[in-house]
């Protein structure tokens, strides 16, 4: 005997799940059985733990004690590298400020040259710094040439995207103020633009130099200079003593110049759990109005003519402090960066000659080998997301300050995820080889621990950035806290979530191609090849069908964003 419904009361209905929402189950579905099957496929497993533990303990016995090289010479090439990177760095902000203002739609609006500087970012990002390098190093032989070029076209991808975006977020008040004043088009970039994106660009700047400075010990492997090249002359001779020593300092330089990084970004953009992300308070920085409003400074001069130029306000003078530190601190990196100017012009002569052994792509009659080793570097990409998705969110979620269960432990981890990411790739990829030997399954634990820094701060970064009052709204209905956070915080931030899951899965097929250079498995491994042999076709092939999988894998990524907005 059923008991009726009271007249007037509401009727509850089961909402049926749209379209999008089944399409977006479907392929989160597919990504969950595609990663197991592939870290089956790779055999990553117990067994294989158990089975390398005799190879671990060999190892630690071999490294130790650890011959680190002399002072002298760590200061030199740390000092040749910081220089190296710090050029690239500068050159890709120069490159990346013009092509976003083509590629941004508020200052190059509704022309090709706009899709012509998308089409440059697109480009830029897939064509890996190691492959341009190559190019580079053909071009102009060893040096820092070579690796200031590559990493610095490189990161045009990132940092012109980046630069693009928030030239975008701009007022576009201030712009029409000087339009309607006559200013030229120039003077209302200058004046109004610049100004309001420029703490993103600077904390834009500022992660790119830890990314690659990460990227410069890769490069080292083929033949770009600085600390990468010595640890790959260690472990090309098996001098792990020599090699992990300097395997070591490399992580705790990373670590400390991620520090120092997040220090500047923070002081930059400000902190705390309240604030809005950067890319919401653009136009809004202590760049752009720093504290209360003051009185308008007497413009008047005492023989009664005006002042033009602005005075020597704490703020102009700090600016002008440390714009000469950093014009003194580039000239001092283009010195020690070991560029061969003389043999640039004559680099420059070949660059025809060198871009035709590129093309026409080739496949050196290996074609069936490149496409099962394209499998195998998806299988790795894969296997090292889910691996990392399943670690990071628990650590994720306790560096959120607002899930958090105290201060203190939201600190920790937060501290645990910037030490996990000053470690480079590269040097996890060597100690897994070394441990598991030559293959598939060490690049994916290599890429698997990496994935657990980025994800980890992804997540925790987007579980702060939720509404509190809807938390506070479940949690005053008498939700407990375990409630309050699946049923507020967790869904808020789902879609934001799902698009770092595909982020990383991108960022995890460029960096297994790479990771074949040091024999971590994967179609990397060909690439190198073909480079040492001179089958420059081979590289090009390779390098279109990495595009073609990094394509399919972002073209989804959006798709996945705009279904679940």
């Amino acid at each position: 005997m059923t008991t009726p419904r009271p007249t007037g009361a509401p009727q509850r209905t089961l909402q049926r799940p749209s379209p999008s929402g089944i399409a977006v189950a479907v392929v989160l579905l597919g990504w969950l059985v595609l990663s197991i099957w592939s870290v089956a496929a790779l055999k990553i497993n117990l067994a294989t733990f158990a089975d390398s533990i005799g190879n671990a303990t060999d190892f630690l016995a071999r490294i130790f004690p650890l011959d680190f090289p002399p002072l002298g010479e760590i200061l030199e090439m740390t000092g040749q590298t910081l220089a190296i990177v710090t050029c690239a760095t500068v050159l890709s902000v120069v490159l990346s400020f013009g092509v976003a203002l083509l590629a941004a739609r508020n200052t190059t609006p509704g022309t090709p040259l706009r899709w012509w500087a998308r089409a440059v970012i697109v480009v830029t990002r897939a064509i890996p710094e190691l492959v341009l390098a190559i190019l580079f190093l053909r071009m102009f032989g060893l040096g820092g040439l070579a690796g200031i070029l590559a990493m610095g076209i490189h990161s045009i991808g990132m940092v012109g995207k980046m630069y693009a975006d928030a030239i975008e977020d701009t007022d576009g008040g201030p712009r029409d103020a000087l339009r309607s004043a006559g200013a030229t088009w120039w003077q209302q970039i200058s004046g109004a633009v610049v100004p309001q994106a420029m703490p993103a660009f600077v904390a834009t700047a500022l992660h790119r130099f830890d990314i690659n400075l990460r990227a410069s010990v890769i490069l080292g492997y083929v033949g770009v200079a600085g600390i990468g090249m010595e640890l790959s002359l260690a472990m090309r001779t098996l001098d792990y003593q020599r090699g992990m020593a300097l395997a070591l300092f490399v992580v705790v330089l990373c670590i400390a110049v991620e520090l120092l990084s997040g220090a500047l970004r923070s002081a930059l953009l400000g902190r705390g759990s309240d604030r809005k992300p950067w890319w919401r308070r653009i136009g809004r920085s202590t760049w752009v109005t720093d504290g209360p409003a003051l009185p308008a400074p007497d413009v008047r001069r005492p023989d009664g003519s005006y002042r033009i130029s602005p005075p020597w306000t704490p703020k102009r003078i700090r600016t002008t402090v440390y714009t000469t530190l950093a014009v003194v601190a580039l000239c001092v990196s283009v010195l020690a960066s070991g560029i061969d100017f003389s043999r640039m012009t004559d680099g420059l002569g070949t660059t025809g000659t060198t871009l035709a052994l590129f093309f026409p792509p080739g496949t050196g009659g290996i074609w069936d080998e490149l496409v099962k080793e394209l499998v195998v570097t998806v299988q790795i990409a894969l296997a090292a997301t889910f691996i990392g998705l399943l670690i990071a969110v628990p650590v994720g979620i306790l560096a959120a300050r607002n899930v958090a269960p105290n201060p203190g432990v939201a600190r920790f981890f937060r501290i645990t995820i910037v030490v996990i990411r000053g470690i480079p790739d590269l040097i996890i990829a060597i100690v897994f080889i070394v441990i598991t030997g030559l293959g598939a399954t060490a690049g994916a634990l290599a890429l698997s621990l990496g994935a657990v820094g980025l994800l980890s701060k992804l997540i925790a970064d987007s579980l702060e950035e939720t509404d509190i009052r809807v938390q506070q709204a479940v949690t005053a209905s008498g939700a407990t806290r375990g409630q309050t956070f699946v049923a507020s915080t967790l869904r808020q931030s789902a879609p934001a979530l799902v698009a770092h899951l595909f982020y990383q899965l991108d960022v995890n097929i460029r960096a297994a191609t790479l990771l074949g250079v040091v024999g971590a498995g994967g179609i990397g491994f060909y690439l190198m090849n073909a480079a040492r042999v001179m089958q420059f076709d081979v590289v090009t092939t390779i390098v279109l069908m990495v595009f073609v999988v990094v394509m399919a894998v972002e073209g989804v990524a959006m798709w996945m964003r705009r279904a679940m907005s």
